[in-house]
Formats: structure tokens, C-alpha cells, sequence
């Protein structure tokens, strides 16, 4: 490659840096508003990560480690033969790449099982549990038709993650400890995002009455 094609490349690098710089200055900032967003939302996130009741803490905790500690040992047994697991199952569902979902199906159970016994990012935990048990509720279904010996295990995962993903880990958790201080920082955050845009604002808006005034004078 000549050195007036890099000097063209490097230039025209350099002109797209300026114009994206220049398009999105006057744009404002998204950490900002999902910050103001996030901050909003903080009341009704402390209320899902932390039901009310010590009783229903415990019952979402015995059904986290329940769920978690028996999907464990089937994203295990997927991932210690894949290809089998493709071909019997996921070829089944005549989808691309089966060995793909074959791993993507093992390591969804295997860390999302994980996620719901610790209680931590519980919300991505139980919706990967959900995902695959819902798959694998289609797949029996349709193969094997409304065959309850079939389906009763994976109706009662389905079940149980779901319960999970729409009622939260419960204040026995690390979602539950870690909450409070995170969204403090957030709302610190965003406060402190909006003083330094008012004290902005308030410097561009003097900005013209001292040019009107030096010209008066």
C-alpha cells in the first residue's frame, strides 16, 4: 500500500472522527438519561430485588436453590456431548447451526442455574433458564404431543424460573445486598451530571450579556 493511500485512509479517518464528533456535540448525553431513567425506576427496582416479608424470602430462596441445583447437572450433561444433544434434540426443531444451540442451550443452563442459587443478576438467570425450558417444552410438544410423562419435568422448571424472572430472588440474595448501594451511586451520579449541565448552561447564558456589554461600551 503507497503512502498517499495511508495519508487518504488516515484522512478520511480523521474527517469521520471530526463529523461523528461534530453531530453528537450538541446531542444529549444517553449515560445521562439512562441514568435520570435508571433513577426513576429505583423505588420499583428495590421493591422487585427486595420483597416485603421474611417468609417469602425464604420461599423464593428454596425454590432458587431447588430450580438452580437440579437444572445444574443438564446443562452439564449437554455440554459433555454436544453433538449428541444436537442431533437428538435440536435437529428435531430443524434449526441452523445446531451445535451452536447444542452449546448455547448448555451454557445457558449451566450459568444461568448458577446466577439463580447466588441470587445475582437473578432477572438474566431465570430468562435463560425460561428460554431454554420453553424451547424444550416446544420440542417435546412437537414430537411427542401433550404427553404428560414427558412434559412434567420441564412444565415444573418452566414453572419455576418463571416464578422467579416475575417475583425476583427475594432479600436472601446478592441482588437484594447489592441494590441499595448501587442505585444510590447511580442517583449520586445523576445529581451530580445535572449540576455540572445547569452550571454549564448558566456560563453559556452569561456569555452573551458580557459581549452585549463590552459593546456598549
Amino acid at each position: 500500500m503507497s503512502t498517499s493511500t495511508l495519508l487518504e485512509l488516515f484522512v478520511g479517518f480523521m474527517a469521520a472522527c471530526f463529523a461523528l464528533w461534530f453531530v453528537t456535540v450538541g446531542m444529549p448525553s444517553p449515560r445521562r438519561a439512562l441514568g435520570a431513567r435508571f433513577a426513576a425506576m429505583s423505588p420499583s427496582v428495590l421493591a422487585y430485588l427486595q420483597r416485603p416479608g421474611g417468609l417469602a424470602s425464604v420461599g423464593l430462596l428454596l425454590l432458587r436453590l431447588s430450580v438452580g441445583a437440579l437444572m445444574i447437572h443438564h446443562g452439564q450433561e449437554k455440554l459433555a456431548d454436544p453433538q449428541q444433544f444436537a442431533n437428538t434434540y435440536v435437529a428435531s426443531l430443524h434449526l441452523p447451526f445446531p451445535l451452536f444451540f447444542a452449546y448455547a442451550a448448555g451454557f445457558s443452563e449451566l450459568i444461568g442455574s448458577w446466577l439463580v442459587i447466588l441470587g445475582l443478576f437473578t432477572p438474566l438467570g431465570a430468562l435463560a433458564l425460561t428460554g431454554t425450558m420453553a424451547v424444550a417444552a416446544y420440542q417435546h410438544i412437537s414430537t411427542a404431543g401433550f404427553n404428560i410423562y414427558v412434559l412434567e419435568l420441564v412444565l415444573l422448571y418452566l414453572g419455576g424460573s418463571l416464578a422467579l424472572l416475575c417475583n425476583g430472588p427475594g432479600r436472601f440474595s446478592f441482588d437484594a445486598g447489592m441494590a441499595p448501594a448501587l442505585l444510590d451511586d447511580l442517583s449520586a451520579s445523576v445529581d451530580s451530571d445535572a449540576e455540572q449541565a445547569s452550571a454549564a448552561g448558566a456560563v453559556l447564558a452569561a456569555v452573551p450579556v458580557e459581549l452585549n456589554r463590552s459593546n456598549q461600551v
